[in-house]
């Protein structure tokens, strides 16, 4: 049946959008994928009339442009993974959380995962200072910071240790407010956020006029990692063509 493999691509993506969705994430991310879904019933709908048979240009031109899609996507997700398992040396001077999702009744999942982290960190490092750093975006009832700090100190991380950043909303922001922030001297410093999210932010920071960068992964829900890492992707050729790096 023509277009049937199309057809079967299109269901998996909106459903996959759909489950995303769900998840409440703050984002509409998820509506990328419905799109995607949308163009696969595009061509099933032409491999059905048998616009490719007729058009044998366009469809080499499309099948190249796949083909170097995925392999561009394939290699940075292999950059990506490759900061997974990130892990920072003893005695940092700074450690900065970078935000994500807050809600009314404390930190998104992924956000305390970052926290839990970070937390672990700096009960073993008794001397290193930490960054919270997230502003309040539009469906946040404060700024993402305030949420991480309260939560660190619940969790027996001194508030004197920590520095509230509040104004980012993005992570390049994250990066350039958090580093008026950093005391003069400074040797160190590790980017604490989700696995999936480690390898770009070390690059911003970096980009960003840090030194002595090292990535602390936090982990992440498994289901949700090809939207993340798709996300990922994405960020990664924004940024570039932006020049944040």
């Amino acid at each position: 049946m023509k277009g049937f493999v199309f057809c079967i691509f299109g269901i998996l993506c909106i459903c996959y959008g759909i489950y995303v969705m769900g998840a409440n994430s703050g984002t509409g991310f998820w509506l990328v994928w419905v799109a995607i879904g949308g163009i696969f019933f595009l061509l099933a709908f032409l491999r059905r009339i048998g616009f490719f048979e007729r058009h044998h240009g366009f469809g080499i031109a499309l099948a190249i442009l796949a083909l170097v899609s995925v392999l561009l996507i394939g290699f940075l997700c292999v950059r990506i993974v490759g900061a997974f398992s990130a892990k920072p040396p003893k005695k940092l001077d700074c450690v900065l959380v970078l935000g994500t999702q807050v809600y009314a009744n404390g930190p998104s999942t992924l956000l305390a995962w970052r926290l839990d982290t970070a937390a672990a960190y700096l009960k073993e490092n008794p001397e290193t200072l930490c960054i919270v750093s997230g502003g309040q975006g539009y469906n946040e009832p404060c700024a993402e910071a305030e949420v991480m700090y309260t939560y660190l100190v619940e969790h027996g991380i001194s508030g004197n240790r920590i520095l509230r950043e509040t104004r980012s909303k993005n992570t390049t922001e994250n990066i350039r407010f958090s580093k008026e922030l950093l005391p003069e001297g400074y040797e160190t410093i590790g980017i604490v956020t989700n696995d999936f999210h480690v390898y770009r932010a070390v690059k911003l920071a970096e980009a960003g006029g840090l030194h002595g960068v090292y990535g602390v992964s936090a982990p992440s829900v498994a289901s949700f990692l090809p939207n993340n890492m798709f996300r990922e992707c994405l960020a990664l050729i924004k940024d570039k063509l932006a020049g944040n790096f």
